[in-house]
């Protein structure tokens, strides 16, 4: 948070062009460097040396509404996650003879907390989008795919409105770490490509549910994962093709400006 911060102070001042780096490729200069050491005076230096030697990436802020949308989509993944917990808690305790109806009443307390939070959160990332006039249509768009439901919108949506807008469907693919990585040498060795997993995991988290209800409610979705299988897909990998596939529908129906149709997707 604090980096965004002072991204978005800097970016706002007159003469300043800002570049916000990875930190894993800024790790990996590091240890190109061969920098053993992390301190204060070390981390400037590398950064230094990063920028001098790097492409120079302009970053523009993204508007002041898809900010607020991401902080709210995170925050309400964040307590998705704790009501699950507190859920499976409940239910170790129901089972339980030894637990005291304190206890049970309040985790059922703590749920229902939960559950508030989530709903006037929820209700706040409605009103931002509706007051934006390009959030609004991308969220409409993004309701039209099948196992994409209004929640899920606004978390894929948090992310998504974030990221410039001449980036390709592959790139999109990338930063969410759904991209297959290649592990070849020679004729030796030729490893199972694998999810490389470096990217943005909320937007990564927020595609596993629509994923799953596009398998069970998308026919032509649903035979794509099988024919993975088929192939010798383990059902986890064909799930994150479908993740995938999903994200470069998400993609083309954003920059085409047209709601889904079954019969034309990518």
């Amino acid at each position: 948070m604090y980096g965004l911060d002072l991204a978005v102070a800097l970016s706002r001042r007159d003469g300043i062009e800002v570049m916000v780096a990875n930190p894993r490729a800024v790790r990996r200069f590091a240890q190109a460097l061969l920098e053993r050491n992390k301190t204060d005076r070390i981390d400037g230096d590398v950064l230094q040396q990063f920028a001098a030697r790097m492409p120079f990436q302009p970053w523009r802020a993204p508007s002041v509404n898809a900010m607020r949308l991401r902080a709210i989509a995170r925050r309400l993944e964040a307590l998705t996650v704790a009501m699950a917990a507190e859920k499976n808690h409940l239910h170790a305790a129901s089972l339980s003879e030894e637990t005291p109806e304190v206890i049970r009443e309040d985790i059922q307390q703590s749920i229902a907390r939960f559950q508030d939070s989530i709903t006037r959160l929820t209700a706040a990332a409605l009103a931002v989008i509706g007051s934006d006039e390009l959030l609004k249509r991308r969220f409409d768009l993004a309701t039209t795919v099948p196992g994409i439901a209004k929640k899920s919108a606004i978390r894929i949506l948090g992310e998504l409105a974030w990221l410039p807008d001449d980036m390709d469907a592959r790139q999109w693919v990338a930063l969410a770490g759904l991209d297959p990585r290649h592990h070849t040498s020679g004729t030796a060795i030729h490893k199972k490509p694998r999810l490389h997993k470096a990217g943005n995991r909320y937007l990564r988290g927020a595609l596993y549910m629509p994923a799953l209800a596009a398998r069970r409610h998308n026919p032509t979705l649903n035979a794509f994962a099988n024919r993975l299988i088929t192939r010798g897909k383990t059902p986890m990998q064909a799930l994150a093709a479908l993740m995938r596939k999903l994200l470069v529908i998400l993609h083309a129906i954003l920059r085409k400006n047209q709601p889904f149709l079954l019969a034309q997707h990518p």
